[in-house]
């Protein structure tokens, strides 16, 4: 295993008002961050140009302020939170990922997804699609809320935190090992080359 930590960017999908986004991704991230692995780059879309369906100047106090593009090319993996919306996802999270093209080659991409009764899953399936066209590595884990407001406190915590807890386990160890093969793999050679 390499020295150092792989930098793990956390795309928050959706930027509709009133979205659950932001509490799913902010359970993730505390998991994530409990690692020595890896550190969390936190990517809500809301806050980034309104060119990729933020508002514009509508940063965060603390939400970096660098590029979209620029995030992704320094992030050795990128995990997607996002909403099942019309059996798919959000469009903005499409416009997002539309406007970044090298930057995503041979990094693996996870999921958290959150909805009704599929949990978000049918947002993830033709998200594979597109990831794959952008010669990505999708991790097959993947961790999902069915019923998503009904399965967080008012802190923010998962109400039966065990399963989920070890969904996100191990999907950020599959995570890890591609993160650390293709950072290793394109430093000896540049994809495509």
């Amino acid at each position: 295993m390499s020295e150092s930590p792989y930098r793990l960017a956390v795309i928050v999908g959706s930027v509709r008002d009133g979205r659950f986004g932001p509490v799913v991704a902010n359970w993730f991230c505390r998991q994530a961050s409990q690692r020595a692995d890896l550190v969390v780059d936190l990517v809500d879309l809301a806050h980034v140009p309104a060119a990729l369906g933020g508002a514009p100047g509508a940063a965060a106090p603390d939400e970096p302020r660098a590029p979209f593009a620029e995030r992704i090319a320094a992030a050795d993996a990128v995990v997607v939170v996002t909403p099942e919306y019309n059996h798919s996802y959000p469009g903005p999270l499409k416009a997002a990922i539309d406007s970044v093209g090298a930057q995503w080659h041979a990094k693996p991409v996870g999921f958290v997804s959150y909805g009704g009764i599929s949990g978000g899953l049918r947002a993830v399936e033709p998200l594979r699609v597109v990831f794959a066209e952008l010669h990505t590595v999708t991790i097959r884990e993947t961790v999902s809320f069915a019923g998503a407001h009904a399965c967080f406190d008012p802190a923010g915590e998962p109400v039966d935190a065990g399963p989920v807890n070890r969904a996100a386990t191990a999907m950020l160890d599959q995570l890890g090992w591609w993160a650390e093969a293709l950072r290793t793999a394109r430093a000896a050679r540049p994809y495509g080359s």
